[in-house]
């Protein structure tokens, strides 16, 4: 076997050696006329290009796209998923709009299913087993495996914060009891990680109508579908797994003959079991709890002395699942990449979430390839378009996608960008991204038509939901974090350090306290539910479109790549100023100051004033302003795979070791954020050597 593996690493290199020597002696010299990227090399972005895509995108067609993406529910590996596999490839392979090179890309990945023959219960029973009431079957979301039931009695824990957890401790007896809690406050995974160390034997999750409904329980007249809010059926699923990726191939691409760990070693699943229900169920259980009078009034019997059951029959498979990938392949700079992503499957029908993302990705994908066919542009730099596969179950496809071409992606990617739900709903654009980006984002928004309002850019409008002071710039909007795992921008910023940022248009705040769109991740996320309640007319959908596609082209035509480091330093003294607030204490009695950090910051603005604009020149800056993110990753200040806070999007390694020393008081957990105090110190002076002269 070694010595078969031996011969396949030296065929390996045999190959590699033969590409050097053709691609050194095949290089021909140039003949009399130049070749068109001659021309191509000094050409900056062309704003009547730009001005022609965004009255290309349509409305009509986003709306389309969307009506056949939602036709039959599409979970990752099932029939569906593979029916909407087909449509993408069959959009990006057709012969008149279509991208340059479009393919599926196959992994094995080990996911966990909820068995059709024997599906989960949760069952109120009598201590001689009699069952009094059992919670609704007709959503079956994906848990963690766990085969032998758990009974116990039911205790409410709120959101399942540590904090929960320890309050409640205090007066009740937590061993062998199950809870019941809301989503919020805690990740899905987290609020059973944080209930096992109490010997509590399961969790159930549901969505409490104070957080999504604004209170409305009702499903006569209050509820979908007479309004966008949820049903008291509706039950939220979700991945329940802490990382994300395969399980059984961390830091490896899943593929058929990849080495897999044993499924008993496998981390990141809850140590107890995990199950969502519908709120209205969750209203009996709860009543059970507390022993209210509405107990006896639903079910006219004495639930109090009862036991909560729990059977969990799900079972673990391994399958393949796909990513497309599409191509336009860059005129003058084919190895650099700006990458543009979605996810493709769903819990069940999706429209929302993912296929909102989807429909506006096939429609800019449609128009940037008619621009190609009919030879009106090719851009700079290439754009890879992808359609993951696996996101809800915990970003499997981009997290495998980004392990499998590692090396490749760290050199040559300049930016991603991420839509997984365009449209949360139709007031004002969201965006969230590293601070380089904001000026671009700034720019395409304001080139953009608010959807329904006379006279007024997506900037302009955004401009009034959400927004903040800058020195520099006086009030502009908010661009948030890119902080967690909440989509596939994860493994690009947290595994790669690349550039990137997430783009959507949602709600007023003002009017609703909804943590997310009602329907999200229930059998109620449907295209009627979109087409009535979330974006009539698909207008934010075109303005989503517009908004991230002219972010695209900007991010693959620009001469000088349009990431504004004078941004990154203003977000830096952000960033350092609540650092320095929260460990202002340490800092005094272990005299570490922050006046060298402000040195380093005061340094950080590139050397472009001056700039000669031959092209190498030109491909130095442009370098230095991609590497940038890449100074910050520091994957050795985290003990596990991608490093990131669920706390703090801002220096995490710092935030959690200051979290961990507060509470514990120990001397060696102080040491680690001395540690991650010259982390952070190190990473600063770094980023600012990156974009000085190469000595």
């Amino acid at each position: 076997m070694i010595k078969k593996v031996l011969i396949g690493i030296l065929c390996s290199a045999a190959v590699l050696t033969l590409g050097i020597l053709i691609g050194h002696f095949g290089i021909t010299k140039s003949s009399g006329s130049a070749p068109s990227w001659v021309r191509d090399v000094a050409k900056d972005v062309d704003e009547s290009l730009v001005e022609k895509f965004l009255s290309e995108v349509d409305n009509i067609q986003i709306q389309e796209n969307l009506r056949e993406l939602t036709k039959v529910p599409h979970m990752a590996t099932t029939a569906g998923d593979e029916q909407t596999v087909k449509f993408m490839l069959k959009r990006w392979q057709d012969p008149e709009s279509g991208l340059d090179q479009a393919w599926r890309e196959e992994y094995m990945v080990y996911l966990s299913f909820p068995d059709p023959k024997n599906p989960n219960s949760v069952t109120v029973v009598t201590p001689s087993d009699a069952v009094l009431h059992t919670v609704r079957e007709k959503e079956k979301p994906y848990t963690a495996d766990q085969e032998d039931p758990e009974v116990g009695k039911l205790v409410y824990a709120n959101q399942g914060k540590p904090s929960d957890y320890e309050l409640l401790n205090r007066t009740i007896d937590l061993n062998g009891t199950i809870a019941i809690t809301r989503y919020g406050g805690a990740g899905r995974a987290a609020k059973a990680i944080n209930a096992a160390p109490y010997g509590i034997i399961g969790v159930l999750v549901y969505t409490d109508p104070l957080d999504i409904n604004d209170g409305l329980m009702s499903d006569i007249n209050e509820t979908y579908p007479h309004s966008w809010y949820l049903p008291p059926s509706g039950v939220e699923r979700g991945s329940f797994k802490n990382h994300y990726g395969d399980m059984l191939t961390p830091y490896l691409a899943a593929k058929e003959e990849t080495y897999r760990i044993p499924a008993k070693n496998v981390t990141g699943i809850p140590p107890i079991p995990i199950q969502p229900i519908g709120f209205e169920d969750a209203y009996i259980l709860i009543c059970l709890f507390v022993c209210l009078p509405c107990c006896f009034t639903l079910l006219n019997l004495n639930l109090c002395s009862s036991d909560v059951k729990l059977d969990i029959f799900n079972y673990e498979e391994v399958r393949s699942s796909a990513n497309v990938m599409g191509v336009i392949r860059g005129s003058v700079e084919p190895d650099r990449y700006v990458i543009y992503g979605n996810h493709r499957d769903s819990w069940v029908h999706g429209a929302i979430d993912p296929s909102s993302g989807t429909s506006v990705m096939l429609e800019l994908s449609r128009v940037l390839g008619k621009m190609v066919k009919q030879g009106k542009w090719r851009p700079r730099r290439s754009i890879i378009f992808g359609s993951w596969g696996a996101e809800e179950f915990g970003l499997i496809g981009s997290a495998e996608y980004t392990e499998q071409y590692f090396t490749k992606l760290s050199e040559r990617t300049v930016a991603y960008i991420n839509v997984d739900i365009a449209v949360f709903a139709n007031a004002t654009l969201r965006a969230s991204g590293m601070p380089s980006v904001q000026n671009v984002i700034f720019t395409a928004a304001k080139q953009v038509d608010a959807p329904g309002l006379d006279s007024m850019s997506v900037y302009d409008n955004w401009i009034q939901y959400a927004n903040k002071t800058s020195p520099a710039h006086g009030t502009i909007p908010r661009v948030g974090y890119l902080s967690g795992a909440g989509s596939d921008y994860a493994a690009f910023v947290h595994y790669l350090g690349i550039t990137s940022m997430d783009i959507s248009y949602t709600y007023d705040r003002s009017k609703t306290n909804a943590r997310i769109y009602p329907a999200y991740h229930t059998a109620y996320d449907t295209f009627d539910y979109a087409s009535k309640f979330i974006d009539p007319g698909f207008t934010s959908h075109q303005a989503t479109g517009r908004t991230a596609g002219n972010i695209l082209i900007r991010l693959a035509d620009s001469l000088v790549l349009p990431l504004n480091c004078s941004d990154y330093a203003e977000s830096l003294e952000e960033y350092l100023k609540t650092a320095i607030d929260l460990a202002q204490s340490y800092i005094h009695r272990h005299i570490v100051t922050s006046s060298a950090f402000h040195v380093k910051i005061n340094a950080y603005h590139p050397p472009l004033s001056h700039l000669s604009f031959s092209p190498l020149k030109v491909r130095m800056i442009n370098d230095q302003l991609m590497l940038l993110d890449r100074a910050f990753l520091n994957p050795l200040a985290f003990p596990d795979k991608y490093g990131y806070s669920a706390g703090q999007p801002t220096f995490p390694g710092l935030a959690d070791a200051y979290d961990k020393a507060e509470s514990s008081g120990q001397s060696n957990d102080w040491d680690k954020v001395h540690y991650h105090l010259s982390v952070l110190s190190q990473a600063i002076d770094g980023a600012a050597h990156m974009l000085l002269d190469v000595i």
